[in-house]
Parts: structure tokens; sequence; C-alpha cells
């Protein structure tokens, strides 16, 4: 691969994984704690509604990025340029089977529980998804820093 195609699948890793670490970080920082005092109806409504509209098309675009573009760079890479690319693909892959294998089955029960119980909902998703959320925003900001690194000129 060219270096200047290289350089543009790179940039635009960066760019993406920011984003998502972005989105993901505000969660973590302020829409969950923001919404943590909710009485249940409330928390599990709003829940409900934030995993309604997340993975629409601009959230997929990042989804998907965060893994495409860092695996572009590690086929077409070279150098510590490479290295940092492949440690930052572990990090993103680890990051999905954490959304696919923990995140979205909560998010599917908690959206199955509608008209129950919002205590006993709450109760189910809540902890479990803030760590499971804690742990994927981490990696999601490893990525970002690691492709930043990539990009860096030392």
């Amino acid at each position: 691969m060219s270096s200047t195609l290289s350089s543009l699948f790179l940039a635009l890793a960066v760019i993406t994984t920011g984003l998502y670490a972005g989105f993901m970080l505000t969660f973590l920082i302020a829409i969950m704690p923001g919404i943590a005092a909710l009485p249940d109806e409330r928390f599990t409504a709003a829940m409900r509604r934030f995993n309604e509209k997340v993975p629409g098309p601009a959230f997929l675009v990042l989804f998907l990025g965060v893994i495409a573009f860092p695996a572009v760079v590690v086929v077409g890479g070279g150098g510590s340029d490479r290295i940092l690319a492949v440690a930052a693909l572990v990090c993103a892959v680890a990051g999905h089977l954490i959304t696919i294998a923990g995140n979205i089955p909560l998010n599917k029960a908690l959206a199955e529980s509608e008209g129950g119980d919002d205590g006993a909902a709450r109760a189910a998703f809540e902890s479990r998804w803030n760590r499971l959320h804690r742990v994927r925003t981490l990696l999601s900001l490893a990525v970002f820093a690691l492709l930043a690194l990539a990009g860096a000129e030392f």
C-alpha cells in the first residue's frame, strides 16, 4: 500500500476511534451518572430509549470503523506503526466482544422487561452494564491512544 494511502487509513482510524472513545467516555462520565439518580421507571425508560437510538447509522459507521480502519493499517502498515495498530486492533476486538456478548444481551433483556417490574429490571441491568461499559471504555481509549501514537512523528 502506498505511503499516502496508508497515512489516510491511519488518519481515518484515529478519527473514528477518537469519536468512538469520546462517545463511550461521555456515557461513562456524564450520561450514566446523570441518570443514576432517576427513579427506577425513569432510569429504565431512559436506557430503553438510548438503546433504541444508539445502533443507528452513524453509530454503526463508528462501530465498524473501529475495527475496519485499524485492520487496514495492520495489513498495509510497517514498522512501529504496524505493531501499535495490531495492539489497537486487539483492544478494539476485545471491546466489541464485550459489547456483543455482554452489553447487548443486557440491553435486550431490559427492552423485554418493559411493562414489568422496573426495580427488578434495573437491578439486573445497571451494575453489570456499567461494569462492562467501564472496561470497553478503557479499551476504546487505549485503541485511540495506540493509533494516535502510531500516527505521531517522533
